[in-house]
């Protein structure tokens, strides 16, 4: 078992938020656990699912309660290429997702996503360039990988 498994709180659609996330990203179903007759839930019904998602495991709750998603937690997504971006990035923002600024979309369920280049920890890492492609990157939603190394290769 992984020891450490983010724990995504959902009102009462685990179920549709894992189908959604499995179905962007691919992955796989590992548990399930359903509410009993102590409740709160509906006995028999969902209360979380264990899904894995490129080797890392989540969880799903329905813990109710109507609690909501912000930005002081998101995923990062590390990708190859901008086809890899734009492909997460529109999957991402189907049914009501939210463009966010700098790389950031928030999906339909109020989950917000850090969709990012592979090379950007390394060029923001020059002390010399980090400058120029951080402005460059403030400009952006959907980061462009070719801006960003544009930024990077003309920065002195």
């Amino acid at each position: 078992m992984q020891k450490i498994r983010p724990c995504l709180w959902f009102n009462d659609n685990a179920q549709q938020a894992v189908e959604f996330y499995l179905s962007v990203f691919g992955g796989e179903e590992i548990d399930r656990l359903y509410y009993n007759s102590a409740g709160p839930g509906p006995e028999g019904s969902v209360l979380s699912i264990t899904f894995q998602i490129e080797g890392q495991q989540f969880i799903a709750l329905n813990g109710g309660a109507d609690v909501a998603f912000n930005h002081a937690m998101s995923l990062l997504v590390s990708c190859e290429n901008q086809t890899e971006i734009d492909l997460l990035w529109d999957r991402l923002l189907v049914n009501g997702g939210r463009i966010l600024q700098c790389g950031w979309v928030q999906d339909q369920f109020g989950v917000c996503w850090q969709i990012v280049p592979t090379m950007l920890d390394k060029m923001l890492q020059d002390k010399q360039r980090a400058p120029a492609v951080m402005s460059t990157l403030l400009t952006m939603n959907k980061l462009n990988v070719f801006q960003l190394e544009q930024a990077y290769k003309q920065a002195k």
